[in-house]
C-alpha cells in the first residue's frame, strides 16, 4: 500500500503539483508588482505572496501545524530567525506565521526572471555580501522598512541543512536587530526537511510545524553581549527538535 501510495504521489507531483504551483507564481508575481505599483505596498507586498505559499502547502498535501501565534504582536516589529530544514520552511513561514515581514535574502535572487522583480517591487531586503559598503547599505534599507508592524525573516545558518541537523549561526540577523533595537523572535521549524530536502526535486508527503517563541529583548545590549544571545537563540529553535 505505501508503494502505491508513493507512485501516486510521484506523478500527482509532476502532473498537478509543478504545474499548478507554477501558473500560481505566475500569478502571484504579476499580481504583486502591480499592486506595489499603483500604491500600498505595505499589503501588496505581503498579502499576495502569503495566501500563495498557503496554496502551495495545501497543493503539496502537506499538514500544517502553528504554535504560539499568539506570543508575538501584529502591530509590533521583529527580527524573526528560524533554522532552515528545506525549501518548504518559506512557503511555511510566508504563509502562516500571521506577520507582516520582508525577507532578508541574497543579492543573487533579484536577479530570478519575474520572482526577483516581484521581491523588489514588494521591499524585500537584498544583501550584498561582497562588500562592507553592502552591508552597510542592507542595514539602511532595514531600518526605512522595518516600522510600523512590518518585521523582517532571516535564517542565520545561511543556507539549507544537508543532513536535517541544526548548525552554527552566522551573525548577521542578530547585527539587525542589535542596530534597529528590535526584539529577536526565535521560530522553529520541523518537518520540512522530510518534505523536500536540499538538492532533491521529489517531494514528500509530511506535517510541518512551526514553533513562535517569545521576544528576545534587545534593549541595553552591546556586541560584547551578541555571542551569549546567539548561542541563547540558537538552543530556544533547537529544543523543540531535540523533544
Amino acid at each position: 500500500m505505501r508503494v502505491i501510495k508513493r507512485i501516486f504521489y510521484f506523478f500527482y507531483q509532476w502532473a498537478v503539483f509543478f504545474p499548478l504551483f507554477l501558473l500560481a507564481t505566475l500569478l502571484t508575481a504579476l499580481m504583486t508588482i502591480v499592486g506595489c505599483f499603483a500604491g500600498n505596498y505595505k499589503f501588496w507586498g505581503f498579502y499576495p505572496a502569503s495566501l500563495w505559499c498557503r496554496f502551495t502547502c495545501r497543493l503539496a498535501l502537506a499538514k500544517v501545524k502553528v504554535v504560539g501565534r499568539e506570543k508575538v504582536d501584529k502591530n509590533s516589529s521583529y527580527v524573526f530567525v528560524a533554522n532552515h530544514q528545506g525549501a518548504f520552511d518559506i512557503f511555511l513561514i510566508y504563509g502562516y506565521l500571521g506577520c507582516n515581514f520582508r525577507w532578508l535574502m541574497k543579492e543573487s535572487l533579484r536577479k530570478i526572471p519575474l520572482v526577483g522583480t516581484a521581491c523588489a517591487s514588494a521591499g524585500h531586503i537584498f544583501i550584498d555580501r561582497t562588500s562592507g559598503r553592502g552591508i552597510v547599505m542592507s542595514l539602511r534599507q532595514a531600518k526605512e522598512k522595518l516600522n510600523d508592524g512590518i518585521s523582517t525573516v532571516v535564517f542565520p545558518e545561511g543556507s539549507r541543512t544537508k543532513d536535517g541537523k541544526m548548525h552554527e549561526f552566522k551573525k548577521g540577523a542578530f547585527q539587525i536587530a542589535f542596530e534597529l533595537k528590535r526584539p529577536i523572535v526565535p521560530l522553529t521549524i520541523d518537518g520540512s526537511f522530510g518534505i523536500l530536502k536540499s538538492g532533491s526535486y521529489l517531494l514528500n508527503r509530511g506535517k510541518m510545524t512551526l514553533t513562535i517563541h517569545a521576544p528576545v529583548s534587545t534593549q541595553n545590549l552591546t556586541s560584547e553581549d551578541m555571542p551569549g544571545l546567539m548561542n541563547e537563540v540558537w538552543h530556544i529553535i533547537a529544543d523543540p527538535l531535540n523533544n
